[in-house]
């Protein structure tokens, strides 16, 4: 982890609620649990929680809702998102900070946290082999919205090499944010791996059409994004999915010194053009098989 100075932190970059509560996760450090799970979809939240034992602690705020509570003895705080990079460098940065930082003074606390973050999310298969209804582990983000560029401790978490050859393959308009690579958790891959999940490079884009080659009014550009990801192979990696949040949860955790990985349910095979009959049924069994995983 690197070493960052909070020792002056004014009131408007440490921002809290009334209540000394964080100011967007509006929650305070007893509310925390190590092992967070993170879903895009505020109804989610209760999707996940209903299988815990017990539940201690419930807010909402915004689109972002937690619950924290136990399932076989382990504590775990489930909270959703909402879409986007741009709500994960909310929802991640004030998570760490109620790990880490002393809310009432500012400072950091002597002894750092470190949390385990495990995203569940919906996404689409780029490869035909990867059905719908099925799950991806990301072993990777591909980030293509540009986010961990306004962090100067970027280049020690990304992959350079895989980020120099996707570059090259795509033939990248440099107009575009430049894509970056960062490795997710080997521990958490481990736990979370089976005969029940594949593997692969997990693509983060900017938005959810024209960023992912939808057309509906507008020309994305390239018109062939899928194409160029899917087509991208580097030291036997391939992009198997596209999403908008795991490049974002992958480069802040492991800057701030946590440990991430994502769990996608695939609902639609882009390269098929095919949609899950029952995706919330496809997702329920996400959910308890990360459960399973992550309590026993």
């Amino acid at each position: 982890m690197f070493e960052i100075d909070f020792m002056s932190k004014a009131a408007s970059e440490l921002i809290l609620n009334p209540d000394g509560s964080i100011y967007h996760c509006n929650i305070r450090p007893e509310h925390l649990a190590d092992l967070v799970i993170t879903v895009g979809d505020p109804d989610r939240v209760e999707k996940v929680s209903q299988y815990f034992d017990s539940i201690e602690f419930q807010t909402r705020k915004r689109e972002i809702v937690t619950h924290t509570g136990s399932l076989n003895g382990k504590r775990i705080t489930v909270i959703s998102t909402g879409m986007g990079t741009d709500n994960i460098d909310i929802v991640l940065s004030e998570l760490d900070a109620v790990a880490n930082i002393n809310l009432e003074t500012g400072e950091l606390n002597p002894i750092q946290k470190e949390l385990q973050f495990v995203r569940l999310g919906t996404s689409g298969a780029l490869q035909k082999e990867i059905p719908v209804d099925s799950f991806v582990l990301s072993s990777h983000g591909l980030g293509m919205d540009g986010l961990l560029h306004f962090y100067e401790d970027s280049l020690m978490v990304r992959d350079l090499d895989m980020e120099e050859a996707f570059y090259d393959h795509s033939e990248w308009d440099d107009s575009k944010p430049v894509p970056y690579v960062v490795k997710g958790s080997t521990d958490l891959l481990e736990l979370l791996s089976s005969d029940q999940t594949s593997l692969g490079i997990t693509a983060t884009a900017c938005g959810f059409y024209g960023p992912q080659g939808r057309k509906l009014r507008l020309v994305p550009s390239p018109e062939n994004i899928n194409d160029v990801l899917a087509n991208f192979e580097f030291n036997g990696h391939k992009i198997t999915n596209f999403e908008m949040e795991t490049s974002a949860i992958y480069g802040l955790s492991k800057m701030l010194g946590h440990e991430a990985l994502s769990l996608n349910c695939i609902v639609a095979n882009r390269a098929l053009g095919e949609f899950s009959k029952d995706s919330y049924k496809s997702i329920d069994k996400m959910i308890q098989y990360a459960l399973e995983k992550l309590t026993n």
